[in-house]
């Protein structure tokens, strides 16, 4: 009801929308979709869905697919899927007011889920999580770098040359930020307008370099939200003349990272389950006995902690959903200030997990995911963790104290695109958790971003070979 009163909202009274846009979200995380005219919406779109080409799913970050993928658009002569429209994400487009934009889900003709769709890989995460009592919650932290000049200019200069819109650090500064404040102040307003609450903004470490942070949310409304703001940020640099980046690593310098706030509720957004306490009502699954005399546990439920035990189990075999292209893994190297071990910690920012607050704010921040993650399938990763955890009842080891970017005998993150997709290929925690054709769609996206990187001869080979070999 809420969906349908938002919707007639949008298309009647003095600021009605002129058109609405049904997007769905590709294997990269970005929006795609189509715009639609208000009378065609509310007529053929909502009872039937919006047809788009079923290569949605199956390309690269050029938009060009193969015959690799499990179900190949080349055998059913590419032919629509249906995009149907999820009212409860139905908003006011924030970069365009006169629009409205909806996230829809993708089914095939038969009316069946298209089971790769990254919110459809997510929505299965959060129906088993529903199946025992338990809802997510989640909030990203996501970091983009700012330019001087325009995407048109960038791409003139092969994006690189390009000046920073802040000249120094600038993390936590107060000054030092002007030349970013009326882009951010833009991007923050138009966020707000869409009914997505900012809690805070501030310059990072990079030159050039911003964080937005937004009020957590449900998990899929969450990476709806993720989503939205990523296409509405880039629009409103590229019509103020400014390009900025949310790719992970950008240059030798501080790369974008995307860490993930994560807790679990009760179903329909019940009471706290990381927290412990006498009272607490606790899921359908068994958990690991918490030892109460530990101090790196203090606080934390039985089902917390499984929960974490979990995301250390899974993390090496699921780096693919956190860092899913080459570049990612150029910011999970040592010496970036992100993670290269499996680790947890209280308050440590130097692991990969950090738990963080306490009571019912008590949660864990996943720290592996760069700016270029796709929300929906990293989350769906964490979840998918946590609940091999809580399933098994696995004991959590103690937590890192110190600094874990140096730390001896952690378990090594994969360091390569390529270790990671053989890890997710061959991971038996994969196949149980997300299926085979979901593990085989992801590797072969993959081995496409690889075959299109080893296939390229870049800036650095010709600067040190063209002249000296």
């Amino acid at each position: 009801m809420a969906g349908i009163e938002a919707l007639h909202g949008l298309l009647t009274g003095d600021q009605a929308v002129e058109e609405v846009v049904v997007a769905t979200v590709d294997l990269q995380g970005r929006l795609v979709g189509s715009a639609v005219s208000p009378e065609h919406f509310t007529g053929e779109v909502l009872a039937d869905g919006l047809g788009a080409c079923t290569y949605l799913h199956a390309v690269d970050v050029d938009m060009q697919t193969d015959g690799g993928y499990p179900r190949i658009p080349w055998y059913d002569g590419f032919g629509d899927l249906r995009l149907r429209p999820d009212l409860t994400s139905l908003r006011r487009a924030p970069w365009r007011p006169s629009c409205a934009v909806v996230l829809a889900d993708a089914s095939w003709p038969d009316g069946s889920p298209v089971d790769v769709a990254p919110r459809t890989v997510l929505r299965r995460q959060l129906d088993a999580l529903a199946a025992a009592g338990l809802t997510a919650l989640a909030g990203t932290e996501l970091e983009f770098l700012v330019f001087r000049e325009s995407y048109k200019r960038a791409a003139r200069r092969s994006w690189s040359g390009l000046t920073p819109a802040s000249r120094y650090n600038i993390d936590y500064a107060l000054f030092g930020t002007e030349e970013l404040d009326d882009l951010t102040r833009r991007i923050r307003r138009a966020m707000a307008g869409a009914g997505i609450a900012v809690e805070s903004a501030r310059g990072e470490v990079h030159p050039g370099q911003y964080e937005i942070v937004f009020r957590y949310a449900e998990a899929l409304r969450a990476c709806d939200n993720h989503a939205l703001y990523k296409t509405t940020a880039k629009k409103i640099a590229a019509v103020s003349g400014q390009a900025l980046t949310f790719m992970a690593k950008y240059d030798e310098g501080e790369g974008n990272s995307c860490h993930v706030h994560l807790s679990l509720r009760g179903a329909n957004g019940g009471d706290p389950v990381f927290a412990a306490s006498p009272d607490q009502t606790m899921s359908k699954m068994p958990t690991a006995r918490s030892d109460t005399a530990r101090s790196d546990t203090a606080g934390m439920s039985p089902l917390m902690c499984s929960f974490v035990a979990g995301q250390l189990a899974c993390m090496a075999d699921f780096t693919l959903l956190f860092a899913p292209n080459v570049n990612s893994y150029k910011r999970l190297a040592p010496g970036a200030f992100a993670p290269t071990g499996v680790s947890w910690g209280r308050d440590n920012r130097t692991c990969a997990v950090r738990v963080v607050g306490s009571g019912a704010g008590l949660r864990i921040e996943h720290r592996v995911p760069g700016g270029d993650a796709n929300p929906y399938l990293a989350i769906a990763g964490m979840i998918a963790a946590g609940r091999y955890g809580m399933e098994h009842g696995l004991a959590l080891e103690p937590g890192r104290v110190g600094n874990a970017f140096t730390m001896p005998g952690l378990t090594p993150l994969p360091a390569t695109l390529r270790e990671a997709v053989e890890r997710w290929r061959s991971s038996a925690l994969a196949h149980a958790a997300f299926g085979d054709r979901v593990v085989a769609h992801l590797t072969h996206a993959a081995e496409v971003e690889l075959a299109g990187y080893e296939g390229t001869v870049t800036d650095w080979e010709r600067r040190r070979g063209f002249e000296r070999f």
